[in-house]
């Protein structure tokens, strides 16, 4: 386990495979694990890809800054910029999962010529997801106030949640392995103020211009299909979107498909994309 530094804050980081593959970048969400890759990243080791899997921002006692607004999307992105910094790296391709996927969106379109190629797993380009909320989107997304209350969001967690995960699809092993990581004091806090930072995200991510991927699960309660369909609005690079009979934890039950969803992106993108 390798890690950097941003800020003062550590972040531990999984490296794996061909040290001289072309590096991919794994982000994950809440209330995930770099565990979460795991399948994932085998298949794409195997493929002979280098893989970099980051603890977020607010997953380890390391890296948990307490104000609100540390978690904006300004801020988790440019975590995933310092990462390629200290790894040497001028560009990856990034892959992001439920709030791992909006880290994406932000590098991708604030810091473009840092990313190869995007896939963004679950998780709509954020200006997609705001026209969503005039219509179907905001009623799928009624939790995200709630999330916004202190304390108690945290509260239910450690009674109810991981219960509530399992009951949309979470595989069991995954979520006991998740509980087991937020038993820490001040985890479930770290985790919510992804949530909480979103008021602070202000600045517009813009259209895309690398080569993108959206990958969604056609069951995922969480995200309508109309707002699914509207990202294609905002990319202008090469774009494919993936509708796959899932649901929202792809990383943990559809590895297959979404490694060939990664790889698929990677190889029909240009070198000099």
């Amino acid at each position: 386990m390798d890690s950097y530094l941003r800020s003062a804050l550590r972040f531990d980081v999984s490296d794996s495979g061909p040290a001289d593959g072309e590096p991919v970048v794994l982000l994950h969400g809440f209330p995930q694990q770099p565990s979460t890759w795991d399948d994932v990243a085998t298949g794409l080791n195997a493929a002979g890809l280098r893989t970099l899997v980051p603890t977020m921002r607010g997953y380890t006692a390391t890296n948990r800054p307490r104000p609100r607004r540390a978690y904006a999307i300004e801020e988790t992105a440019a975590d995933v910029v310092a990462l390629l910094d200290a790894a040497g790296l001028d560009r990856a391709h990034l892959v992001g999962h439920d709030f791992g996927g909006m880290a994406a969106w932000g590098v991708a379109g604030w810091y473009p010529d840092r990313v190869a190629t995007l896939t963004s797993v679950s998780t709509p380009h954020p200006a997609a997801f705001r026209d969503g909320l005039r219509a179907g989107q905001a009623r799928a997304s009624w939790y995200m106030a709630l999330f916004q209350l202190p304390g108690l969001p945290e509260a239910l967690a450690r009674r109810t949640l991981m219960k509530s995960l399992v009951g949309s699809g979470l595989p069991v092993e995954s979520a006991d392995a998740y509980a087991a990581a937020m038993a820490e004091p001040g985890a479930w806090t770290g985790a919510f103020n992804w949530y909480r930072g979103l008021p602070f995200s202000t600045r517009p991510v813009g259209r895309i211009r690398v080569p993108t991927t959206y990958v969604w699960g056609r069951n995922d309660a969480a995200l309508v299909r109309s707002t699914a369909e509207a990202t294609a609005k905002y990319v202008t690079g090469p774009y494919r979107f993936v509708d796959l009979d899932a649901g929202h934890w792809l990383p943990e039950t559809e590895a297959a498909a979404l490694t060939t969803a990664i790889l698929d992106r990677i190889r029909a993108a240009p070198a000099s994309a």
